[in-house]
């Protein structure tokens, strides 16, 4: 695995015309020709080198009503409810705590409690 030595991304193996292949940065756009021992496991990277796109969790009105998330006893800001849905997303760095978001069962308000 490589990595972008100005922004840090991993590069990614693309075919170039004819047989040659570059590492390539999705977000900067640095190219570096793949040389040595890189070679050897290219070849196997580049048959699927579609970009990898990390999935974000989103919780749609379709999913709001399976009512399968916890239920917590917390003041609604909007209406003063006091149930509502609960779930925690690392929306800041893996060493920092996680945001815990609520979502009122009676208006359907979402807010966020940071822990």
């Amino acid at each position: 695995m490589e990595f972008c030595p100005k922004c840090g991304k991993r590069l990614v193996p693309k075919k170039q015309k004819g047989k040659n292949v570059v590492w390539v940065c999705s977000k900067c756009g640095f190219r570096r020709k793949v040389e040595g021992e890189d070679k050897a496991v290219v070849p196997l990277v580049v048959k699927n080198s579609e970009p990898f796109e990390e999935p974000i969790a989103v919780i749609g009105k379709k999913e709001q009503k399976l009512r399968t998330l916890p239920t917590v006893r917390i003041e609604c800001p909007k209406c003063g409810n006091n149930l509502a849905f609960a779930w925690q997303v690392q929306t800041r760095g893996s060493d920092e705590s996680s945001t815990q978001f609520f979502r009122c069962t009676k208006c359907n308000f979402t807010f966020r409690e940071y822990t």
